[in-house]
């Protein structure tokens, strides 16, 4: 599907077809063999922090099971809020992950059969129902963990970053630029969206 991907975006947009060639190779991988509940919370948890210390947290947290690889739901929820605020989660951090162990055990967040049978649309209505989940963390799903094709986070920083440095813009393009310019790249938004963050890793790395 990758070269399907590439052939096609580089068809319908030449200005993209030139980052393509600098970057080279896709290089995205979900991991697929991801549970959906923990997915998402390790994307709560690394929300709004660098990642040295998310990954600090996150370790401090799975330090609290050493007897499994990562917490159940029901493990989750009995853990005491003062042991998760030792590991270094906030308030509302704790509240947000609760509420997905919680919606996980309803059912709400589905496991990882039943997910894979569910359009983007209907995950996105379905998580976006859960404490701290928004548009953006379910987008990080689609994209990292299902492998969907054709999503689009165009409200994500580093998208619209890239879209500024890839077509030359002077200011950030708002997401609705961002969506509307998108549509030449359907069925493979996902793939044109690895590209943009790759414009900005570009740009980060130049001496």
């Amino acid at each position: 599907m990758t070269e399907a991907a590439l052939r096609h975006l580089s068809g319908a947009d030449p200005v993209l077809a030139r980052l393509i060639r600098r970057v080279g190779p896709c290089g995205l991988r979900p991991r697929r063999r991801r549970a959906p509940y923990e997915a998402l919370v390790r994307s709560v948890l690394f929300q709004q922090l660098n990642w040295r210390a998310a990954e600090a947290i996150f370790s401090r947290l799975r330090a609290l099971y050493p007897d499994t690889r990562f917490p159940s739901p029901d493990q989750l929820l009995r853990t005491p809020d003062a042991h998760l605020r030792a590991a270094g989660l906030s308030r509302n951090k704790i509240a947000a992950i609760k509420d997905i162990a919680a919606k996980t055990l309803e059912g709400i967040v589905p496991d990882s059969r039943t997910i894979r049978t569910l359009t983007d649309d209907e995950i996105l209505d379905r998580l976006t129902t859960v404490r701290g989940v928004g548009p953006w963390t379910v987008q990080m799903l689609l994209i990292f963990t299902l492998g969907r094709p054709d999503v689009l986070p165009a409200t994500d920083f580093g998208v619209r970053k890239g879209f500024a440095l890839t077509y030359g813009l002077d200011a950030l393009p708002r997401p609705a630029e961002v969506l509307a310019h998108g549509e030449r790249w359907r069925p493979y938004r996902t793939t044109a969206t690895w590209y943009l963050w790759r414009a900005v890793d570009m740009v980060n790395v130049l001496p």
